[in-house]
C-alpha cells in the first residue's frame, strides 16, 4: 500500500500531496531523506530505507531536472511494491505537461493520480500472474528432463541390445553408444566384472555388471586422485651470487647536539614544568589559510581554455564549436558518461576511495538528466560546475562546529565540556589532543587530560609529558583500569577543580576489535560527552570508509542506549604529508556525515589548522 507521494520543488515548496487515508506516517521519513540523502549527494541511490520504532519506510524518488522537481513516494517497506518506478515515472510525464512555475496548488491532480496508479497496479498484477504462470511449466519440463536422464542412468549400464538392433544402422549405432560413454550413463561389459569406459581405462566392478561401484567412486574422491601418477620435474636453479658485505665504519666522535630534549629535573627532585620556547606562538586555528595549492589555482587561472582546447582536439573543432553554440534539447545520460568518468577518474588520483567517487558520479549524472543545455556551454563544463557543487555542499558542515561557543554554554551551566578523541592505531590522537589542548589554552579556557587509554604501555607518559610542557592538570590511574570509570572520575575531578574542558584520550584500537570497541562504546555510555572526534590519517584511502563506517556501526550495535551516540567530528592528522591527495576528507565526510573540524598539519603544538572547503574542491578537481 502506497503511504504517500510528495512533489516538491528544490526550493521545498510543497506542490501536491497524496496521503493514505486513515494512516499518518510516523517519524518523518520525507524530512530524513533530504537531509541524509539529498543533500549529502546521494540521490543516483536506488532507495532509502527508513527506520523507526513500530514502523520501517522505503522511500523512491525521481527528478525533473529542468523544472528543479523532486517527486518522492513513501510505502511500507515490508510489501516491496513493483509499481512504484513505473508510477513515478507516468506522474512525473502528467504532472510536467500542467506545471506553471506561478501556481503553488494543483487539485485537478487528485483524479489524474488515482487513474494512473490504477493502470500502473494493474500493469503489476499481469506482470505477476504470468510470472505465477510461467513458473509450473518450467518445474514440469526440468521434472520430466530429470526423469528422462535418471532413467538413462539408472539402466544404461544394464540394457542390452540385440543383434539386429545393434547391426541395424551399424554407423549410427557405434556413434550412439560412443556418446552414451562420453556422458557416463551407460558403459559397456566384457563379462568379465571389467566395464570399459570411455578414456580406454578398464574399472574392477565387484558386481559384474556394468553400473558404477558408488562406494569405489567414493574412495577415489575421498583420496583426492592419488593414484595417478604424477612426474615432478624439479627445474634447476642457479644458485644466486653471493653479495660481499661492506665492513661498517663506526664515528666514535660524540655527537655535538643532544639527543634528550625531555625537560630538565632540578636538584630537589622538582620537574620543571615551564613551557619551551618551540611552543611559543599563536596556532594556526585561528588562520583563515589551510592548503598551499594557491600557485596550482594561479595556473590555472591564466588558461582557462586549457581543457577546451584539450577536448577540441580530440572531438574535432567544428563539432565541439557547433554542439557549444547550438546547444542541446535535453542531456542524457549516455551524453554525461565520458565527462564523468574523467571526474571519476580524477577524483580517484587524489585519493578518493573508489566507492565515494562512483556514487558521486551517480548523483550527479542524476540531478543533470534530462537537464536543457544552454547555448555557448560544453557538457564537459556543465558536468564540472555541478560536481564542485556537490562537493562543496558534502564539505560544508550542516551544524555549527562552534567549539568554544559550546565550551562557554557548558561552563554557564556549571559542567565542563568533554571531548573524547577515538581512532585506530598510531594516527596520532594523543599529540592531537595536546594541541587542540594548546589551542584552548590561548582562548583562556582551563583545561584537564584524561588518560584513560589504559592498554598501550607508555600511553599515560605520553599524555603526561605533553601535560608537563603545556602546564595542564592531568587525571590519571595507571594501567589495566577500566577507562570509562578513569573518565567518569576525571569529569568529578573537573568539576571540583573548576576546569572548563576535559579531553579524554582513549586507546588505539582497529575497527573490528569487539571487545576493544565494547569498551569504548561504555565509555562512551557511561560519560555521555559532549564532543567524539574520530581522529584519522590523511593519507588512507579506501580505508577511510572501512574504518568510519565500522566505528559507527560498533558504537550503535554495542550501545545498550536505545539512541547510541556516533562520531561528531573529524580531526584528520598528518595533512602536510599528502601533497594534493586531499581526497581522503572528502571520503570520511561522505560516508560519516560528520565534519571536519581540525587538520592537523605538523609536529609542533601550533600546527593545528581548519579546513578550507573552497581550496579542497579546487584541489579535487584539478
Amino acid at each position: 500500500m502506497l503511504e504517500q507521494l510528495l512533489i516538491f520543488t528544490r526550493g521545498g515548496l510543497i506542490l501536491w500531496t497524496y496521503k493514505e487515508l486513515g494512516n499518518a506516517l510516523r517519524g518523518s521519513p520525507i524530512d530524513t531523506l533530504i537531509r541524509s540523502c539529498l543533500l549529502e549527494e546521494r540521490s543516483g541511490a536506488a532507495s532509502y530505507n527508513y527506520d523507526v520504532p513500530g514502523a520501517a519506510y522505503t522511500l523512491k524518488w525521481t527528478f525533473h531536472n529542468d523544472l528543479g522537481l523532486v517527486f518522492v513516494a513513501v510505502y511500507q517497506k515490508i510489501l516491496h511494491l513493483l509499481y512504484v518506478d513505473e508510477l513515478l515515472s507516468m506522474v512525473k510525464r502528467e504532472f510536467s505537461e500542467i506545471y506553471d512555475p506561478k501556481r503553488t496548488v494543483y487539485n485537478e491532480f487528485d483524479n489524474v493520480f488515482q487513474q494512473l496508479r490504477k493502470e500502473a497496479e494493474a500493469r503489476a498484477e499481469e506482470m505477476k500472474k504470468s510470472k505465477q504462470v510461467s513458473k509450473p511449466v518450467n518445474n514440469n519440463l526440468g521434472k520430466k528432463q530429470g526423469q528422462v536422464q535418471k532413467g538413462i542412468i539408472m539402466n544404461g549400464g544394464n540394457q542390452k541390445k540385440s543383434g539386429a538392433e545393434s547391426g541395424k544402422d551399424g554407423g549410427d549405432g557405434d556413434k550412439v553408444k560412443s556418446r552414451a560413454l562420453e556422458n557416463g550413463h551407460s558403459n559397456g561389459s566384457n563379462g568379465n566384472g571389467v566395464v570399459v569406459q570411455a578414456n580406454g581405462k578398464e574399472n574392477r566392478s565387484s558386481s559384474g555388471s556394468g553400473a558404477f561401484d558408488v562406494n569405489k567412486l567414493q574412495k577415489l574422491r575421498s583420496k583426492g586422485g592419488k593414484k595417478t601418477d604424477t612426474t615432478v620435474v624439479k627445474e634447476s636453479k642457479a644458485e644466486p651470487t653471493k653479495k660481499i658485505k661492506k665492513n661498517r665504519v663506526w664515528d666514535d666522535k660524540p655527537k655535538e647536539s643532544k639527543l634528550d630534549f625531555t625537560d630538565p629535573i632540578s636538584e630537589n627532585g622538582n620537574e620543571n614544568i615551564a613551557v619551551v620556547a618551540a611552543v611559543q606562538g599563536e596556532s594556526m586555528m585561528d588562520k583563515e589559510e589551510i592548503l598551499s595549492s594557491d600557485s596550482e589555482t594561479e595556473e590555472d587561472e591564466e588558461e582557462p581554455g586549457k581543457d577546451s582546447k584539450v577536448e577540441a582536439k580530440k572531438k574535432g573543432w567544428f563539432s565541439s564549436m557547433f554542439q557549444s553554440i547550438a546547444g542541446k534539447a535535453n542531456l542524457e545520460k549516455a551524453d554525461l558518461e565520458p565527462a564523468l568518468k574523467a571526474l571519476k577518474d580524477r577524483l580517484m588520483t587524489k585519493n578518493v576511495a573508489e566507492e565515494i567517487a562512483e556514487k558521486l558520479c551517480e548523483s550527479v549524472a542524476a540531478s543533470l538528466e534530462g537537464k536543457k543545455l544552454g547555448s555557448f556551454t560544453r557538457i564537459s563544463s556543465t558536468v564540472q560546475t555541478a560536481m564542485e557543487e556537490a562537493l562543496v555542499r558534502i564539505l560544508t558542515p550542516k551544524r555549527s562546529i562552534d567549539i568554544m561557543r559550546d565550551v562557554h554554554a557548558a561552563k554557564e551551566q556549571g559542567k565542563p565540556y568533554v571531548v573524547v578523541f577515538v581512532g585506530v592505531n598510531g594516527v596520532g590522537k594523543s599529540t592531537n589532543l595536546a594541541k587542540v589542548a594548546y589551542w584552548l589554552q590561548q582562548h583562556k579556557v582551563n583545561v584537564m587530560m584524561a588518560a584513560c587509554d589504559t592498554f598501550r604501555s607508555g600511553a599515560v607518559e605520553q599524555l603526561r609529558t605533553h601535560a608537563r610542557r603545556l602546564q595542564i592538570p592531568i587525571f590519571e590511574k595507571g594501567y589495566e583500569k577500566d577507562p570509562a570509570i578513569v573518565a567518569k572520575e576525571a569529569i568529578q575531578e573537573a568539576n571540583r577543580n573548576g576546569s572548563d574542558v576535559v579531553l579524554v584520550d582513549t586507546a588505539g584500537r582497529m575497527q573490528d576489535n569487539e571487545p576493544l570497541m565494547r569498551a569504548l562504546s561504555k565509555l562512551i555510555y557511561v560519560n555521555s560527552p559532549d564532543l567524539i572526534l574520530f581522529v584519522g590519517e590523511a593519507l588512507v584511502g579506501n580505508d577511510a570508509v572501512d574504518q568510519l563506517s565500522k566505528f559507527n556501526q560498533k558504537l550503535g550495535d554495542l550501545s545498550p542506549s536505545p539512541n547510541p551516540r556516533l562520531i561528531d567530528g573529524i580531526l584528520l592528522t598528518k595533512f602536510d604529508t599528502i601533497d594534493d591527495k586531499v581526497g581522503a576528507a572528502l571520503s570520511m565526510v561522505y560516508i560519516s556525515g560528520a565534519p571536519v573540524m581540525f587538520v592537523g598539519c605538523g609536529q609542533s603544538y601550533t600546527d593545528l589548522k581548519k579546513l578550507n572547503t573552497k581550496s579542497i574542491v579546487k584541489t579535487l578537481l584539478k
